[in-house]
């Protein structure tokens, strides 16, 4: 593995610093510190890796160094202190520091777990990679950095190992059955039909299953299916599947007794998999090869269920994917939603059972644990290919397994002393069955492959069962999962589904859509779910009121126009939920906590008494997907707080990994009262009125690149006087004006002397007159004009409407009166300095960014919600001062360099602009002191701090 000759230096000299140092109390922060920054190259190492971090066993204790990004636990020992031998805990035991660190692996949830643990006693690293946690650890010294830097790059390489082999063999296993597919899909003709397409969908999946049942043993014999399949040539091959999947239907005194025995060696499948009669189409002799050396010689056995969806992905029509809005999701991700919903506290059951001293005791609490297990009801209402089912399933059978494993153990370690099994079916033994998970899903294909998904896990469970209790548990046949429906949930009754009772989760991720971008029929969708009971003779708009001879019957939910298609998933589960200590989690876009749609959608449902248990603030949301889908997401639990005052779970916020206990999540996903911004005509504070630039209605005849007005100008010289600079947003950060030809104060008489000038007063007057709008076809009168005129005649400052999110600070700057803008820049005349200042620090920056809309993931920042609603500080004259002097080293640095754009030095690479970033810095330590808020505050307590200040301000 090659390592930047920097690097090896940089870790010769660090190996050089550290030779003779090491106290773990006083050094290991400084030592970890200087190593990843030094030497690894990590910018901000405070961010990256924690310390002390709780982790309760039967007592609370502390992780030395945990880096979440790279799944790394690092135990840390004095210089001297030997990594091989035992050290006595406070428990009383005596665990070797690899010993110790395992223990605290097994306290935490799923998605924490480390990959790799180091213990380090400053003079030698033990790495221990847990995917082999029995091998002999790589043992690396300090002295040796120089050469072997590259041994620990694994530090800060953020991309795990197993999901990333996880995801290659999703890809690899989907382009397989996507070659398959294509193969097959021309025997349907040139124009295949809706019918056609489900017909080899479900034949794949057939398919699919049959390579995956003879790899698993599930078939007999091993590779039945394809030495059963090979003796048929290509012209015989068609009617070889069909006979196959007709008796993998039968159970054996219904088949033919007749029966080639080649067909008679399988088993009975049931589960309703091959029960549809789904016809098979010819094939030539290249598929029939595809079929039985690539499809049989993948090895189906090791992929993983949660992931199965991700298979089929490729056969998906792209365009039916991305209408469905649908995103396959990591099992690390899904782990996020399901380990606090659910999984945390059944482990931290499992954990205390096993504190238990004594043996009977602790397998009466295990026992206990087993039966709810088998009781909980599990319900994903957008399951798509059952990712979060399958999953969910996997973890608490790997949990019931743990509990076989402490009971069938009892005292003596050997022997059934715990549980008498012995002559007992597998229903004795498994209690969490596939059953207990319930799901809707619009797509007929992914229904089936939810299905089928559900079955293979529970094939694989079995299989880890037999092993624990040393007993063949019967897998064939397939119990019939009935309980994956296939159709719209925004328009089904969820009850019918699953009647709501205390033992339900819901969870999932529903379709992303923006409020923008639905189609017609998800706007009915979503019309649907938030519709009163209101007579059938009554109009509903969509709007959410309902009119009955011209009057309004109801006022209830309003502007459904504006919220997103997966709020009408949270409208359906709050209903489902009422009067039930359930509890839901869903994956989201970020906007539903942001801007206007915050008030819309979330303030009738807190009203409600409906709480946030429990939020992971924005954070980029990878699919498994072929076409990776990057999407920029929360994760919400929620459930009703008059209901679950006694055992809801002690509230958390994640921030970008880092977790932190709060007392309350507010809409906005911040520990801060249950505020909502809403739109404000006027600032809350005594400052300057923004407006907005100017909105020509154009058609874009006064518009013009340098290009195309120096051409202009070739023809029309004597229009060069009514040319001027014309910035929007985008021109404004990359510093590249267009011109605007502006003819509002030309004299008629003049303007008759001028003819391409007049020309394009002609278009725009037949422009206006052609318009729809009643408003735009009155402006066609004065044809010169704006529809929206805001022309200062002083210096103003401007915000840009649109911003990316990737910017820290949004650039702000100052114009002078010849410079027209468009309506996408915020124009604020009689801004001054100070008003400059507090507008681009980082105070005012993370108040936007909690509440500002977005167009797709980038800012959109608005008068009425962002600028009226901002709580202003009231700082003494001094701190003005102050302000106003930082604000103006901004403006100096950015002076420093005139060839650079704001596009150039406010992105990814500020950095490079060290004096400007110093001046903000500087900026917003003014604007923190003013405010009276710690210099150190997090964003997140920031923003809080700030959502107080606005309550009482409104409350007054």
């Amino acid at each position: 593995m090659p390592i930047p000759p920097s690097t090896t230096t940089a870790a010769a000299t660090f190996a050089k610093k550290w030779a003779n140092l090491g106290d773990e109390k006083q050094d290991s922060q400084r030592f970890w510190f200087e190593l990843l920054q030094k030497v690894y190259g990590v910018e901000d190492p405070a961010s990256f890796v924690r310390f002390e971090q709780r982790v309760k066993l039967s007592h609370v204790s502390f992780i030395d160094v945990m880096i979440p990004a790279t799944h790394t636990m690092i135990e840390m020992k004095s210089r001297g202190k030997d990594l091989d031998a035992p050290i006595k805990q406070s428990d009383g035991t005596f665990l070797k520091p690899f010993e110790q660190a395992k223990r605290y692996a097994a306290a935490l949830p799923y998605s924490e777990r480390p990959r790799w643990i180091v213990s380090c006693n400053f003079a030698e690293f033990h790495v221990y990679d847990m995917e082999r946690p029995n091998d002999e650890p790589e043992r690396i010294l300090l002295k040796d950095l120089g050469k072997e830097a590259y041994r620990l790059k694994f530090l800060v390489d953020v991309r795990d190992s197993h999901i990333q082999r996880e995801m290659d063999l999703s890809r690899e296993a989907g382009t397989l059955v996507g070659r398959i597919y294509n193969a097959l899909l021309p025997a349907y003709g040139d124009a295949p039909t809706a019918k056609d397409l489900q017909d080899l969908n479900k034949l794949i999946v057939r398919l699919v299953f049959c390579f995956y049942a003879e790899d698993a043993g599930l078939f007999g014999a091993r590779n039945a299916f394809q030495h059963c399949m090979e003796t048929f040539r290509a012209e015989n091959f068609r009617l070889a599947l069909i006979t196959l999947f007709r008796v993998l239907d039968q159970k054996p005194e219904e088949r033919d007794r007749f029966l080639d025995p080649k067909f008679a060696a399988f088993p009975y499948v049931n589960g309703s998999l091959f029960t549809e009669d789904v016809p098979v189409p010819p094939m030539d002799e290249p598929t029939r090869t595809l079929i039985l050396e690539e499809g049989c010689g993948f090895d189906w056995s090791g992929i993983s269920p949660t992931i199965f969806g991700s298979i089929f992905e490729s056969t998906l029509n792209p365009a039916t994917r991305r209408h469905g809005g649908m995103h396959y999701t990591s099992i690390e991700n899904i782990h996020k939603v399901i380990d606090p919903l659910f999984l945390d506290g059944y482990k931290e059951r499992f954990h205390e059972a096993m504190q238990e001293k004594q043996t009977k005791r602790r397998i009466e609490r295990l026992r206990d644990l087993q039966r709810d297990l088998g009781r909980g009801q599990y319900f994903d209402p957008a399951c798509g290919s059952g990712n979060f089912l399958t999953e969910s399933y996997l973890s608490l059978r790997r949990l019931e397994n743990d509990i076989l494993r402490e009971t069938l153990m009892g005292e003596s370690g050997t022997g059934v002393l715990g549980l008498d099994f012995a002559g007992s079916s597998e229903e004795d033994y498994v209690h969490v069955s596939i059953q207990q998970f319930h799901g809707i899903e619009i797509n007929d294909f992914a229904t089936s492959v939810a299905k089928t998904a559900l079955w293979i896990a529970e094939s694989q469970m079995f299989r880890e069962t037999e092993d624990i209790i040393h007993k063949e548990m019967d897998f064939l046949p397939l119990h019939t999962n009935s309980n994956i429906h296939e159709g719209n949930a925004l328009r089904m009754d969820w009850k019918s589904v699953l009647p709501p009772s205390d033992d339900v989760k819901i969870l999932g991720n529903p379709p992303f859509v923006g409020a923008r971008l639905m189609t017609p029929a998800q706007k009915e969708d979503l019309k649907a779910a938030f519709g009163p009971d209101i007579p059938q003779n009554q109009v509903q708009t969509f709007d959410g009121t309902a009119q009955f001879n011209g009057t309004k019957k109801y006022d209830g939910w309003k502007n459904l126009g504006n919220l997103d298609y997966v709020t009408g998933w949270y409208k359906k589960a709050a209903d489902y939920m009422e009067n039930t200590t359930i509890h839901a989690a869903f994956v989201s876009t970020n906007s539903i906590t942001q801007g206007e749609q915050v008030a819309i959608l979330w303030k009738p449902l807190f009203d409600q008494k409906l709480q946030f248990d429990f939020a992971y603030r924005t954070f980029r949301w990878d699919s498994e997907s072929v076409k990776k889908a990057h999407v920029h997401c929360v994760i919400i639990g929620f459930s009703y707080a008059q209901k679950n005052a006694a055992n809801t779970p002690q509230k958390f916020i994640d921030n970008g990994g880092i977790k932190n206990t709060v007392n309350n999540i507010n809409a906005y996903l911040v520990d801060a009262p249950e505020v909502f911004v809403k739109s404000r005509n006027k600032p809350l504070c005594g400052v300057p009125e923004v407006g907005i630039g100017n909105k020509p209605i154009d058609n874009g005849n006064y518009l013009f690149t340098k290009e195309e007005m120096d051409a202009f100008l070739t023809d029309e010289p004597a229009a060069e006087k009514y040319f001027r600079p014309w910035y929007g947003a985008k021109e404004f950060i990359d510093n590249q004006p267009r011109y605007c030809l502006w003819l509002g104060d030309c004299n008629p008489k003049e303007l008759l002397q001028l003819p391409h000038c007049l020309k394009r007063v002609e278009n725009v007057r037949e422009y206006r007159l052609k318009s729809k709008s009643a408003g735009t076809r009155k402006i066609a009168e004065k044809p010169t004009r704006f529809h929206v005129e805001n022309m200062p005649k002083e210096n103003y400052m401007v915000i840009p409407e649109i911003s990316s999110e990737k910017r820290r600070y949004v650039p702000m700057g100052y114009m002078t009166p010849d410079v027209l803008c468009s309506n996408r820049l915020k124009l604020m005349p009689g801004a001054t300095l100070y008003h400059f200042g507090i507008l681009e620090s980082n105070v005012h920056m993370a108040w936007m960014r909690s509440v500002c809309g977005r167009l797709e993931t980038r800012y959109c920042y608005s008068i009425n919600i962002v600028y009226n609603n901002f709580p202003w500080p009231t700082p003494t004259p001094e701190q003005r001062a102050e302000i106003e002097r930082t604000a103006q080293g901004i403006l100096d640095a950015r002076a420093n360099h005139p060839d650079s754009s704001f596009a150039d030095m406010y992105g990814e690479h500020m950095y490079l602009y060290p004096d400007l970033l110093e001046a903000h810095r500087a900026n917003d330590r003014a604007t923190l002191r003013a405010y009276g808020f710690p210099v150190k505050i997090t964003e997140p307590d920031c923003v809080a701090e700030l959502m107080k200040r606005y309550e009482a301000l409104t409350s007054n």
